[in-house]
């Protein structure tokens, strides 16, 4: 049913001072400056080799202002949302509703880019409270248009999201809807005794879901937490964003085997964001 981790929705205020801090962590230009007229809402996307991110900022009134002017009240900045592709929403919308989920038909979203007056159109499937436990996420099938693709990534920049972090406090339900529903492969499910934590792995489209258990006895609930992007060199990533004037931790070791990381502490409009090198 779920095909890829289509993008990455950041909530901000100020998209003119988050564009400038993004294009400094990720060391590329955006490939799209646009807004969603009927939502209220403006946008700016960075685009990789496996998703891509956005920038929302209300600018209006709409359902999508509502959305990021609650979230920032509530939180500030940050990561609010998680938009999972799909090659049909009519298909997808008919297997939850046979499931027995409460949902509506799909819906019809356009974007216009500000600066070349370009139109992309896509549906969306929202889905109902039971399957996005707290998450703000939903399925898109893209329709016409497509973003425009970088032709390289140097070697100190970012070129593809690694993994999304999410919490739970129900890790057998969130199988139960990932894995049964959704179809994504469950890769790993362990206890991490150190963390006292129980981590499930899910891959597709060359990237993962790495999901933390704190069990309690509250209602089901996720919670999108942070994301870990992947660069070539870490060490010309490190001073890269160290010259533009951005907080890195010092590069060490990662749990993974063969791993480098780093994690930037500042800029991030409080998006927990880690740097990572497979070597």
């Amino acid at each position: 049913m779920i095909s890829s981790i289509d993008h990455l929705i950041i909530a901000v205020k100020d998209i003119n001072k988050a564009e400038e801090n993004y294009r400094k962590i990720f060391g590329i230009e955006p490939v799209w400056k646009g807004e969603h007229k009927a939502l209220g809402t403006s946008n700016v996307i960075f685009n990789f080799k496996n998703t891509y991110c956005e920038l929302l900022s209300a600018n209006g009134d709409g359902l999508g202002a509502s959305l990021v002017d609650n979230a920032i009240e509530e939180n500030g900045d940050g990561l609010i949302g998680i938009v999972f592709g799909t090659n049909n929403t009519e298909e997808s919308f008919c297997k939850l509703k046979k499931l027995g989920y409460l949902i509506t038909e799909p819906s019809e979203g356009e974007g216009i880019d500000t600066n070349t007056k370009k139109i992309r159109k896509w549906k969306n499937l929202f889905l109902p409270p039971e399957l996005s436990r707290g998450i703000f996420s939903f399925l898109i099938e893209h329709t016409e248009g497509a973003l425009p693709t970088l032709d390289k990534y140097p070697k100190d920049t970012v070129n593809k999201l690694d993994h999304v972090v999410i919490n739970t406090n129900d890790a057998d339900g969130f199988i139960n809807i990932y894995r049964d529903i959704f179809n994504i492969r469950l890769a790993l499910d362990k206890v991490i005794e150190h963390w006292k934590s129980r981590m499930l792995f899910f891959r597709l489209n060359k990237t993962t879901i790495e999901v933390i258990e704190r069990k309690n006895e509250d209602t089901s609930q996720d919670s999108l937490w942070g994301l870990a992007w992947e660069v070539e060199s870490i060490e010309e990533t490190h001073k890269r964003l160290t010259d533009e004037g951005i907080d890195v931790s010092q590069i060490k070791d990662g749990l993974k085997e063969n791993t480098l990381v780093a994690t930037i502490k500042s800029h991030t409009h409080n998006v927990p964001t880690l740097l990572i090198e497979h070597s």
